[in-house]
């Protein structure tokens, strides 16, 4: 017994001395050897700080600049929205890092390196979540390698053109929808104040609700609701420090996650539930996107079996996250777009113009969508300076060059996408102001071929929906043109903020006016 129970001891002394070492390695040991490296290479930042790294300052200049609205209206948010990659700048120049934990994250500016990186998917992966936040993100947006390319392969052709034309009939119910209850509300006479953000919101919302999975917003309600709430907890749960083990520690915080995520399958489960039986009674797959989604995943199984296919949890997990995203996005786009054209009313008279001259007061079709020069115009220039995602962040898996220098793997890399779209040495001196005629012959012509534009993101990664939000958002805005004109409030406090996507952290107050008949 005495010999057991020595052996028990070596055992656990050897268990306790081996995950030690793991901890103090990567506590200190890695981070110290690969700052090292880093300075070395003319890179610049903090010294490493044990388990925290940069996080606390980071966190208090974030708050600092989220204290208080801008002073003024400016497109020159970078330091309200990224202040301390501005601080670092400011502080070391453009090669300098921060220290996430005891991670580095490696500031990248060039957007030919920032091209690389997004392209290089199989080197440059997505920085791991943590325990926590992957059991409560599972779709596309989150995966990686075999997992991702499987699921690109089967949701690629739901977001075809000939698909995207079937949209539209729901695009502008949803938008007629929405000016109903703008009409209700707005008097015939005089301008009205309204926090149009809201209004987007559902109105984004009810366009996912029909084109994902048939119904209306209303039904959709609940899901959206409970997305929005778990996307809030999620942020606060990958802006902070994991903890092992603190995944299962009974925190209001953790509760609350569990009880949205058991009550988000219940509801998306029950609805595509509904759509399995149809199929199996004999009906079709529908063409709004779980109907397209489940069309393909049957295609695939045909051909290479279940292995080729998506199970039905996988296709609940591709519904929730194509929910929030889809919505999310198009929402930024249409209040930053009508905050721009409130405050440049002279661009708002021209897109007016374009819209009757083409249309009168009728509702355009897909293809006459692509006659509208200076309303697309509009919104590049607005998704220039408003990118709905302003910063990427990516990790090496293994040692990579990025040019000049060697980075060892593991470390992060900060793909401020918000400065490369206001850098002025790319855009020019009028870089952080609105002028949408830099896009009067079209993208290419604008950046000169260079990749300096990705409001989308780029590479195998970018963006299924972008042709999505794009069309969506041209009509909403024809259609609003068409009946209103509208100035900024003065009571609107122009202050960006950014959770997932960029809003307006106060609102936006818009003042409306119907045009008379």
């Amino acid at each position: 017994m005495e010999l057991l129970g020595l052996m028990v001891l070596i055992f656990s002394v050897a268990v306790a001395c081996y995950y030690g070492w793991k901890v103090f390695n990567s506590l200190w040991l890695w981070p110290k050897r690969v700052e090292k490296c880093l300075r070395k290479q003319g890179l610049k930042g903090n010294s490493y700080r044990i388990f925290f790294g940069d996080y606390k300052e980071m966190a208090r200049l974030l708050k600092e600049a989220h204290s208080k609205p801008m002073t003024g209206f400016s497109n020159d948010t970078a330091a309200r929205l990224v202040p301390a990659q501005v601080h670092s700048l400011a502080k070391y120049g453009k090669n300098s890092f921060h220290w996430f934990g005891p991670v580095p994250g490696v500031i990248v500016l060039e957007p030919e390196h920032i091209q690389e990186i997004l392209s290089k998917n199989y080197i440059y992966i997505r920085v791991p979540m943590s325990p926590l936040s992957q059991r409560m993100a599972r779709g596309i947006t989150w995966l990686e390698g075999d997992k991702w390319a499987k699921r690109r392969k089967l949701m690629g052709p739901t977001f075809y053109v000939e698909k995207l034309k079937l949209m539209v009939s729901s695009f502008h119910l949803c938008c007629s929808n929405l000016l109903s209850k703008w009409e209700e509300i707005i008097p015939n006479e005089g301008a009205f104040e309204l926090d149009v953000w809201p209004y987007f919101k559902g109105f984004t919302s009810d366009v996912i609700s029909h084109t994902a999975f048939g119904s209306n917003y209303e039904e959709g309600r609940t899901i959206f609701e409970l997305l929005e709430e778990k996307s809030y907890l999620l942020i606060k749960v990958l802006n902070s420090v994991y903890i092992p083990g603190s995944i299962f520690l009974p925190t209001k915080q953790n509760r609350r996650l569990h009880e949205l995520e058991r009550t988000l399958e219940s509801v998306v489960t029950r609805v595509v539930d509904k759509r399995m039986k149809l199929l199996n009674a004999g009906g079709s797959c529908g063409d709004d996107f779980l109907g397209l989604l489940l069309e393909s995943n049957i295609k695939k199984t045909e051909i290479g079996g279940d292995n080729f296919g998506l199970s039905i949890e996988e296709i609940i997990d591709e519904c929730k996250d194509l929910y929030l995203a889809g919505s999310d996005t198009t929402s930024m786009l249409l209040v930053w777009t009508m905050v721009l054209l409130g405050k440049h009313t002279d661009w708002q008279s021209r897109a007016r113009e374009e819209v009757l001259q083409l249309f009168g007061k009728r509702t355009p079709d897909y293809q006459e969508l692509s006659h509208l020069k200076i309303v697309t115009m509009i919104l590049h220039e607005t998704l220039r300076l408003y990118p709905p995602v302003i910063k990427l962040s990516r990790m090496a898996i293994e040692e990579c060059k990025l040019g000049d220098l060697t980075i060892p793997a593991g470390v992060r890399f900060q793909l401020p996408i918000i400065l490369m779209h206001q850098d002025k040495k790319i855009w020019g001196d009028d870089a952080t102001e609105f002028n949408p005629s830099r896009f009067s012959k079209g993208v290419s012509h604008a950046t000169q071929g260079r990749p300096v534009y990705m409001p989308f993101g780029a590479g195998p990664r970018i963006c299924l929906g972008q042709n999505f939000a794009m069309v969506e958002s041209k009509l909403a805005i024809a259609m609003i043109l068409q009946r209103y004109t509208f100035t900024l409030s003065p009571s609107y406090t122009h202050a960006p903020m950014s959770i997932f996507t960029l809003s307006p952290q106060h609102g936006a107050h818009i003042m409306l006016e119907k045009i008379k008949a």
